[in-house]
């Protein structure tokens, strides 16, 4: 007596959701034992509190812990506006570069962010990425070649000045770099998506190119993507005029975050005015 095959199983992979609420400590704790278990977590969290609240489970149970956790931070920067100082994070690039095997990615468009999080999924190690909340439009084009995160890509090419940027204010720099070209500049501009660990073949080949090359993050100017930049500059020994711009040493002002990146001269104008000044 024949028997009828029993029909193959189709294997599932299973992916859990876990809430925690309002305890950014707990769920750093949480993801870092899913980790040591070897499971895959992402944590996500606005940036201000995952990256400021957590910061002690982040250095313990993530950075010496050698956790692969995934952290995701959501509404970075100013995303948060006028809700003020409390919500802002300006200050997480400083404290993770602080803190060893943990690398930094700040994507500049939907693109980035795909390869950001794909990327993050295949490592074995931990990973922060950092996520605006305005809608942006795609600054890369079919001429940007493949879209990568491990390495920085130029967008524009020009030998006067040079623009280096991370996440939003990689279209500000383009739309600087409009304006420049009006007044017969030539600028190059990058997109540095990985503040760490940083891309300093491309760094160094463009500051070796350019004339004065400026830095722009959302970012307090203290520990960001400027000071690695100047960091590697000296210590490469390359000697090029150079600015970093972000978010001074000062309390912070409140209100929209394009007003209030513009009050601090993180604006299309005001960036080319500043590159303009550096090559004068």
């Amino acid at each position: 007596m024949s028997r009828t095959p029993r029909p193959k199983r189709r294997v599932l992979r299973r992916h859990h959701i876990v809430e925690v609420g309002i305890a950014e400590q707990n769920l750093v704790g949480d993801a870092a034992g899913l980790a040591a278990c070897g499971m895959k977590p992402f944590v996500v969290s606005p940036a201000c509190f995952l990256t400021a609240r957590s910061l002690e489970q982040l250095k313990v149970d993530v950075s010496y812990g050698r956790n692969p956790v995934r952290l995701i931070g959501i509404s970075a920067g100013i995303s948060y506006g006028a809700l003020g100082a409390s919500h802002h994070s300006i200050a997480d690039y400083a404290a993770l570069r602080a803190m060893p095997g943990i690398p930094i990615v700040a994507p500049a468009d939907n693109c980035e962010t795909e390869a950001a999080v794909r990327s993050a999924a295949a490592t074995d190690g931990p990973v922060y990425i950092r996520l605006g909340k305005r809608a942006l439009a795609c600054v890369h084009t079919s001429r940007s070649g493949p879209v990568t995160v491990e390495h920085a890509t130029q967008l524009r090419a020009g030998g006067d000045a040079g623009i280096i940027a991370t996440g939003e204010t990689v279209a500000i720099a383009l739309e600087a770099a409009k304006a420049l070209e009006r007044k017969g500049v030539d600028t190059t501009v990058v997109s540095m998506p990985t503040v760490r660990p940083l891309d300093t073949g491309t760094l160094f080949e463009v500051a070796r190119r350019v004339r004065a090359l400026v830095t722009v993050e959302e970012h307090s100017v203290h520990g960001g993507l400027g000071e690695a930049c100047a960091t590697a500059l000296m210590t490469g020994g390359i000697p090029v005029r150079f600015r970093c711009l972000g978010i001074p040493d000062e309390p912070i002002v409140n209100g929209p975050q394009l007003d209030v990146l513009s009050h601090y001269g993180i604006g299309p104008d005001k960036l080319a005015g500043l590159a303009q000044e550096l090559l004068t």
